[in-house]
């Protein structure tokens, strides 16, 4: 007796059966906190993927073995070099991929507009090299309509094939497929394993869903289809937003609990004891991260085209973007009862990044409030273990070097911005002439020469 082998016909077809038997080529476009460790989930399930990036330093850091994330040992990118894990800056390498994934960063411009150019110079990027029967996911965050108003139409006008992206109802030979699953990335969450993290995934037609969610389900424990890429879009905001509004809510009762003399620390630890109803947020000196301090502006932007304010959301946003304001004025109030001026005063900021024990300096508000301390007139030097030096970004331009904690009795105050763990609390209150604390760093020590704002 004899059988017939079938072979898959379509173009859908043979992309999912390439999935499903672990074939599939995967290209990751963007080696930085979102791209890289996704790239190196898939190479530690043992499937073929190349991570593409236009900065040739790090392709050749990753190429040698080495990593430029603090949070990503060697080991990391060593065992994922032996399972053939690769990096380049060509992007010819596009065309053999099977499924391409993005990864670049969705800043704000300095009208606090989206700056789509890294997603619009990346599709042109690909374009050329598209081909029918590949899957293409979005995973940077934006606003909802992005991937069908922004992505789509530049793959379909600059693909030399005349290639056409899958949609509901449309059927052929010369598809590709797209979807959106935003990144869920929390630097500096040992608690959940990436692969627990679930994965929300919306395609253009329910083809590409389907090959989305068989694709991340090979390196996630559960996936989340919805609808169209706008409802995923919209998921990664509302996620974000909730951040953004309860941090506000609680930075706003941190300035009224000041004025009532109220710990709101002990507050917030009281509330938190309710088994039902309640989540924690904490104050600080500012939001920082890509996503928090940026995603309320994408919707913000976005909702204007239907005539629509955001209100809440807005004002959430001009809660947080006070908070670093508010920190500089508590050192100047600070340094005015110990009978000293801002201008001129030695000022010591502990911790840039924007929340401890990670090296990642994305929005932090620590650069905002060295400026602002600066144009004060203060004499500022910062401390961090994980930035040697600082040097420019899109927001600042600060040229300084990390200063070591030798000598803190030198400084006129001491300002705990970042509450890194390696700090050694007790110490720098000890040896300080005195500590603003933005962080709640120093609770249980009791010294007069500490103010907590």
């Amino acid at each position: 007796m004899s059988f017939e082998v079938i072979l898959p016909s379509s173009s859908f077809e043979i992309l999912k059966s390439k999935i499903e038997s672990r074939t599939a080529k995967i290209g990751v476009i963007g080696m930085g906190y979102v791209g890289l460790p996704l790239a190196l989930l898939f190479s530690e399930q043992k499937l073929a993927v190349t991570g593409f990036d236009i900065d040739p330093n790090k392709v050749d850091v990753l190429e040698a073995g080495g990593s430029y994330i603090y949070r990503i040992a060697t080991t990391e990118i060593q065992a994922a070099r032996s399972n053939g894990f690769t990096a380049t800056a060509d992007y010819a390498g596009i065309a053999i991929m099977d499924a391409i994934i993005i990864c670049v960063p969705t800043p704000l411009n300095e009208h606090h507009e989206p700056d789509l150019r890294y997603i619009t110079e990346t599709a042109r990027a690909i374009a050329p090299h598209l081909r029918a029967g590949q899957l293409v996911s979005l995973e940077s965050t934006t606003y909802p309509g992005t991937t069908e108003e922004v992505l789509v139409p530049i793959l379909e006008r600059d693909n030399p094939r005349g290639l056409k992206a899958a949609r509901a109802g449309g059927d052929g030979k010369d598809l590709f497929y797209v979807v959106f699953s935003p990144e869920r990335e929390d630097p500096g969450n040992d608690t959940v394993a990436r692969r627990d993290i679930p994965k929300v995934i919306g395609g253009l037609d329910a083809r590409a869903g389907e090959l989305g969610a068989l694709l991340y389900g090979s390196i996630f424990n559960r996936t989340v289809p919805v609808s169209t890429p706008a409802a995923a879009e919209m998921t990664k905001l509302l996620e974000n937003i909730y951040r953004c509004v309860n941090i506000a809510l609680v930075n706003e009762l941190k300035l009224l609990c000041l004025r009532m003399g109220i710990n709101i620390w002990e507050v917030i630890e009281a509330a938190k004891t309710k088994p039902f109803g309640f989540q924690p947020f904490y104050p600080g000196p500012g939001l920082g991260g890509h996503c928090i301090p940026i995603d309320p502006f994408y919707l913000s932007w976005k909702a204007k085209e239907f005539d629509f304010q955001t209100r809440f959301i807005e004002l959430a946003g001009e809660v947080n973007g006070h908070m670093p304001y508010f920190s500089v004025k508590a050192v100047a109030e600070a340094l005015n009862r110990h009978k000293k001026p801002i201008n001129g005063a030695k000022i010591l900021v502990l911790g840039l990044s924007y929340k401890k024990d990670i090296d990642d300096l994305r929005e932090s508000p620590s650069l905002t409030i060295i400026e602002l301390l600066q144009k004060r007139g203060a004499i500022v030097s910062y401390n961090d273990p994980y930035f040697p030096t600082v040097g420019h970004g899109r927001h600042y331009a600060l040229d300084m070097t990390c200063t070591p904690l030798d000598n803190l009795g030198q400084y006129d105050c001491v300002i705990i911005v970042t509450d890194h763990s390696d700090y050694d609390y007790p110490r720098i209150v000890r040896e300080a002439q005195l500590v603003v604390d933005t962080r709640n760093a120093t609770k249980g020590i009791d010294s007069p020469n500490i103010v907590r704002c």
